[in-house]
């Protein structure tokens, strides 16, 4: 088990692939493991080590989103980096998977409970197959990448960003049940932070925007032909009457392109199974799809 490493500039942490498939491949997977993969609808399912408590954290994904993207996109020992890296749900996935990953954010709660949480696996996991590799969160802004890690290193970026100010308001939790609604998150504002560089505190045009800022930094330390996965959601807002849908995604697209990425995939993550008790949204005259049933994985690539 390797221990966590000095924080330097750059990091001294491993990238280099340790397996022997053909120099071709993008992955270790096999053919069948590739087949299962090729339908772009995603779906996951939350575990025993997930964390849902959303007083530690407001939105985490499950361990098996960013599992599957490091399985498609990387070998094992090759560096995995998560710009936005929360309470380090991709750190976990890139330890189960002998994968370096390195993680970033403003909040030094998170980044703390995301180590803590790393060591835990590893203690948890030590009677299996030791793991030469390192994971570790780091205290800084997403802007500042570029000063921790070489270029050419990184074989995947993946992250769940914060989904642009749609925490920043008090919630009436209307994807639930009306009778449930009334929970111990009702009418709270559920903020990752008020650091007016927290993403979570932007309108949506201007996250989008500073999202391609910082992939624009992130773009010389990636791999030729590295992949970059953005999951996020649209937003609705409630503004007037009616309301109206904020497309994010699309917005996420035309940065990253701004930025010199490459779209490569859109991928639907359903969600209706981790969707209970879900509320009535619009009836009876104002038809709006459930954004809590799905999101959007969105797959860019460094282009050769």
């Amino acid at each position: 088990m390797t221990e966590l490493i000095e924080i330097t500039k750059p990091l001294k942490i491993g990238h280099e692939r340790v397996c022997k498939c053909p120099q071709t491949h993008i992955n270790c997977s096999n053919a069948k493991e590739w087949i299962q993969s090729q339908v772009a609808i995603w779906e996951f399912f939350y575990e025993k080590r997930d964390i849902r408590d959303k007083n530690i954290h407001p939105a985490v994904f499950p361990i098996g989103l960013p599992k599957k993207c490091i399985q498609l996109f990387t070998h094992q020992g090759e560096l995995v980096l998560d710009p936005f890296v929360g309470i380090g749900t991709t750190l976990v996935a890139a330890f189960d998977l002998n994968r370096n990953a390195v993680g970033f954010d403003l909040k030094k709660e998170y980044v703390d409970f995301a180590n803590k949480r790393v060591a835990q696996t590893k203690l948890d996991m030590w009677s299996e197959e030791p793991k030469n590799t390192t994971q570790i969160a780091v205290c800084d802004e997403a802007h500042n990448i570029p000063e921790y890690l070489e270029p050419e290193t990184v074989a995947l970026a993946v992250t769940s960003p914060p989904y642009a100010n749609m925490l920043n308001r008090p919630r009436l939790n209307k994807s639930i049940r009306g009778d449930l609604r009334k929970n111990e998150h009702f009418l709270k504002v559920q903020q990752y932070s008020a650091d007016p560089r927290d993403l979570g505190t932007m309108e949506p045009r201007k996250y989008a925007q500073v999202i391609g800022e910082i992939y624009k930094g992130i773009l010389p330390l990636l791999k030729p032909k590295a992949h970059s996965i953005i999951n996020v959601t649209d937003i609705w807002w409630k503004d007037d009457k009616f309301g109206r849908r904020i497309p994010v995604h699309v917005y996420i697209i035309e940065e990253m392109e701004k930025a010199g990425y490459e779209l490569r995939n859109i991928i639907i993550w359903d969600r209706r199974n981790l969707v209970n008790k879900v509320g009535i949204f619009g009836w009876p005259s104002n038809y709006i799809t459930l954004g809590t049933t799905f999101e959007y994985i969105l797959d860019f690539w460094n282009p050769p």
